[in-house]
């Protein structure tokens, strides 16, 4: 039973959360801005829009292609088609239940190539992993570029005192868990500990494969293809083709960051990037098209992928 309403749960309030942020945005628009909005999809230059797709497809077929280094480093073999089709069908469950594609991938893999399922599933989570630490570096990189830009959107934002008073909370709560990690034999500590554990040995285990150099050359590959879909992108719209660099970089944390929030970044992702292109003189409904316009290409190509993938496994795999 609880684990029937935490499965609920987790499909229902990033639902939940995503429908509240579409409401409110619209609701903060007047007819005449919802009018623009509508202008700027119509008059958009679709060209970038489908040469967005191709690159993010590129970032599937990668992923697919790392993947495999991962199986081999644990005795396994795989056909590629079907790490492709694993790995697409994966982002197409993540649009329902949020990480429910991490386990139908490992799934897929334990029917069509027989790869038990833990190894599998241990295989992604160090892909995680890496992942995790590479969006940290681009995450590093757009705050140091865009210090000042950030600091003054967060002190208009939350007033100092507010903030000040955030810190200190944050800084007590941070020594308290580390305090209860280390001398608490709760439970669900416990738990934690294992699963961190875990996945600190699949990152050894990567480092300890024949192939890791290939193996991070395309876990840059995939994130430089994230950064480039969102960014030519930005010349769909004449208003966001001449927006700096830097300022794509960190409209691509907060968008990455989005879809953490709700299945996907459905209704965060257009609200967090819409907000940080203001800073840069981009207008609310702009930055709003623009937002709209890279998920919707986005969710479409995969669940177009994701959909094939599910029709054409089967087929591909006929005894």
């Amino acid at each position: 039973m609880k684990k029937t309403i935490s499965k609920w749960l987790s499909i229902l309030i990033p639902l939940a959360l995503g429908i509240a942020l579409i409401v409110y945005q619209y609701n903060s628009f007047t007819a005449q801005q919802l009018l623009e909005i509508k202008g700027y999809f119509k008059n958009a230059n679709y060209f970038y829009i489908f040469l967005s797709l191709i690159i993010a497809t590129f970032g599937f077929i990668s992923r697919a292609y790392r993947w495999k280094f991962t199986i081999e480093h644990l005795g396994y073999q795989s056909k590629f088609q079907n790490n492709l089709m694993a790995v697409c069908a994966c982002y197409f469950m993540n649009l329902s239940v949020p990480r429910s594609g991490e386990i139908s991938r490992a799934i897929i893999l334990k029917k069509y190539e027989d790869v038990p399922f833990d190894k599998a599933f241990g295989t992604i989570i160090a892909e995680r992993v890496v992942d995790t630490l590479i969006f940290f570096i681009f995450v590093i990189v757009a705050f140091v570029l865009q210090f000042d830009i950030l600091k003054d959107f967060i002190l208009e934002t939350i007033p100092f005192k507010k903030l000040l008073i955030l810190l200190v909370v944050g800084v007590a709560l941070f020594i308290s868990f580390i305090l209860i990690w280390i001398y608490s034999n709760w439970s669900i500590i416990n738990k934690l500990k294992q699963k961190l554990s875990g996945l600190i040995e699949g990152m050894t285990s990567i480092l300890k494969m024949e192939k890791k150099w290939a193996f991070l050359f395309h876990s840059f590959f995939i994130w430089f293809s994230y950064l480039l879909m969102f960014y030519v992108t930005i010349f769909a719209l004449k208003e966001t083709s001449t927006i700096s660099f830097n300022a794509v970089i960190i409209g691509f944390v907060f968008g990455t960051l989005a879809i953490g929030f709700t299945n996907s970044g459905f209704g965060a992702f257009p609200v967090l990037v819409a907000q940080i292109f203001v800073l840069y003189g981009i207008s609310n409904t702009v930055g709003t098209a623009f937002g709209w316009l890279v998920w919707t290409s986005q969710t479409a190509l995969t669940i177009l992928l994701g959909g094939l993938s599910f029709l054409f496994l089967p087929i591909f795999n006929r005894k």
